[in-house]
């Protein structure tokens, strides 16, 4: 079996170039035998990320959802790293800025923040970023 290589494919787009409308999957092909099938096929939300997007939520799964990892993997400070994290989620439509998702989880947040503050995870700077 040859061996599979991604460098040479492209990054899928999500919106139609002429029109704007979302593109659908419709054809799907096998590199080692060359069989074909199309048709319409559920299309993959995470597929079409930015490559920055696919490196901050790689890295987020990686380090179990720990916001200091990303951070330091993106060489950024922490509240910069929870606002790059917030900003993916809303343009996969998983968070609505200011919507109710944010105001519903704010006394959890806060919660949290504390909890961390506690354990030691957080310093009192970052703690007092993320409780403004």
């Amino acid at each position: 079996m040859p061996a599979r290589t991604h460098e040479h494919l492209h990054q899928a787009p999500g919106d139609c170039p002429v029109c704007g409308s979302e593109l659908q999957v419709t054809r799907l092909g096998c590199e080692s035998c060359g069989t074909e099938l199309s048709g319409r096929f559920a299309s993959c939300a995470y597929c079409s990320l930015a490559a920055q997007d696919q490196k901050i939520l790689g890295t987020f799964l990686v380090s179990r959802g720990n916001m200091r990892e990303l951070a330091r993997e993106l060489g950024v400070s922490y509240p910069t790293a929870r606002q790059r994290f917030a900003e993916l989620l809303e343009r996969l439509g998983l968070e609505v800025e200011g919507g109710s998702t944010e105001h519903a989880t704010e006394h959890t947040d806060r919660e949290a923040v504390l909890r961390r503050l506690a354990a030691g995870e957080l310093d009192l700077d970052e703690a007092t970023a993320l409780l403004r």
